[in-house]
């Protein structure tokens, strides 16, 4: 399992939606199994990701959370894509 975290210049949604065309069924083509304007849940290949998107005060950007099994290697190329 991994858990990594990150300070992003995107927007919360644009993290999300960075990571719906990343890791949904156009990218590593894993199932969305919740998506909302700051969060979005995968799961495929016998695992699971998990991107958190929140505001950072005072500042544009976003704190970014990325939680995962089975996809190490995916999760990382993501965070430095954002």
């Amino acid at each position: 399992m991994i858990r990594l975290g990150k300070e992003s210049k995107l927007a919360p949604a644009a993290v999300v939606e960075k990571a719906v065309e990343f890791f949904g069924p156009s990218g590593q083509g894993m199932t969305i199994l919740d998506q909302d304007h700051c969060c979005v849940r995968f799961e495929g290949g016998g695992g699971f990701v998990s991107v958190q998107s929140a505001d950072l005060e005072g500042e544009k950007g976003s704190q970014v959370t990325i939680e995962g099994r089975e996809w190490d290697y995916q999760i990382k190329q993501f965070v430095r894509l954002i």
